[in-house]
């Protein structure tokens, strides 16, 4: 029994599937819409975690004094 021939050419994930369908689809400028507002939601979530941190943080040390 032969072996099955390997792959020369890593199979594309889905997300560089998914960026392939979209530079077709959208213009340059959708793209860069999209991703600005992906990074605007990213920096969302940091201060949302900020701020839970600090308000943990001034309620530990309120509890102390």
């Amino acid at each position: 029994m032969q072996a099955a021939p390997v792959r020369a050419t890593a199979i594309p994930s889905f997300t560089d599937a998914l960026r392939a369908v979209e530079s077709l689809l959208m213009s340059g400028g959708q793209r860069t819409a999209r991703q600005n507002a992906w990074t605007s939601v990213l920096e969302d979530r940091r201060r949302a975690k900020d701020r839970v941190e600090a308000q943990r943080f001034l309620e530990q040390a309120a509890g102390r004094s």
